[in-house]
């Protein structure tokens, strides 16, 4: 990694707002499809999270946030029995100035200026901005982008005609083995600019090709972008898994994510819904690292 910073900025926008199940959240027992069907209950309002970083290579968002068109197209969702989980899964609000693009403008940006989007799981609410991203590198997993086509992907969670659009500049990308620039527990990655500063990082459970993107800057302390694998950064800590994901892979994430805490001391813990992590993400800026 470079001694200079090649990060000017880190910031971040939400798209709207969801409330899910408390199950949802977790820790939970319950089978998926019991509680979903079950619960009568809502969390509050959840951020929708896009992570923007102004780098010199160009801005980078981790993730995209919710496309307004789901609460103003009523064709947006799939129907039949997909179309029920869907509506007992979520329930959004996404004013007119919460969206990507007015997001970006607050920031001075433009969705022409975003050179590369990551995305870390193709869910609906990480993928909303994809229409405005033609003229983007668009990165997502090996692993997910093929499970997109399995059997099945709107049971799945995974609506292509809002995902494979035409005209996007898609880049699947497979995790090689770092070797002497391993992370705590992390072998295997991918650098995205090769100065070690936007680090994707394999955090597969909440679906099977789930990333997370590791930000280091000199003097910095240290962020973790970690998408869906935990709504509330509290319990990330004590080792709870979120209701919804393979039970299995979840843990082993978990469990890698919390050892890489103990290798970069101070490490931030940013989840795309966790109430407290625009919070984080400000403290973060406002004191240097001198670990």
């Amino acid at each position: 990694m470079t001694l200079s910073d090649p990060i000017s900025s880190v910031s971040v926008i939400s798209t709207g707002s969801v409330a899910i199940r408390p199950e949802h959240v977790g820790p939970t027992r319950k089978n998926t499809y019991v509680w979903l069907f079950s619960s009568r209950r809502w969390t509050p309002p959840l951020p929708i999270n896009v992570y923007v970083i102004e780098h010199r290579h160009g801005l980078v968002l981790f993730d995209t946030g919710q496309d307004r068109a789901s609460v103003t197209d009523p064709d947006y969702f799939p129907g039949g029995l997909n179309g029920k989980v869907y509506s007992r899964l979520a329930r959004f609000e996404i004013p007119a100035d919460e969206t990507l693009t007015s997001g970006l403008q607050c920031l001075g940006h433009r969705t022409d200026d975003v050179r590369t989007a990551v995305i870390s799981h193709l869910h609906q609410d990480h993928i909303g901005g994809l229409p405005y991203l033609g003229h983007s590198e668009i990165i997502v997993s090996r692993n997910e982008w093929d499970s997109l086509h399995k059997p099945l992907p709107e049971a799945r969670g995974l609506m292509p005609r809002h995902i494979d659009l035409p005209g996007l500049n898609w880049n699947r990308v497979s995790f090689e083995e770092l070797g002497p620039d391993a992370v705590g527990p992390f072998t295997h990655g991918h650098d995205l600019y090769g100065d070690g500063s936007l680090l994707l990082l394999p955090t597969p459970g909440h679906t099977a090709g789930s990333l997370s993107l590791l930000v280091r800057r000199p003097r910095r302390a240290p962020l973790l972008m970690v998408g869906d694998l935990t709504y509330d950064d509290n319990l990330l800590k004590e080792g709870h898994m979120p209701g919804v994901g393979s039970k299995r892979q979840m843990r082993t994430a978990i469990d890698m994510v919390n050892r890489l805490r103990q290798h970069l001391p101070g490490l931030v813990i940013l989840p795309a819904h966790d109430l407290g992590a625009a919070a984080r993400l400000e403290a973060a800026h406002d004191g240097l690292f001198l670990s």
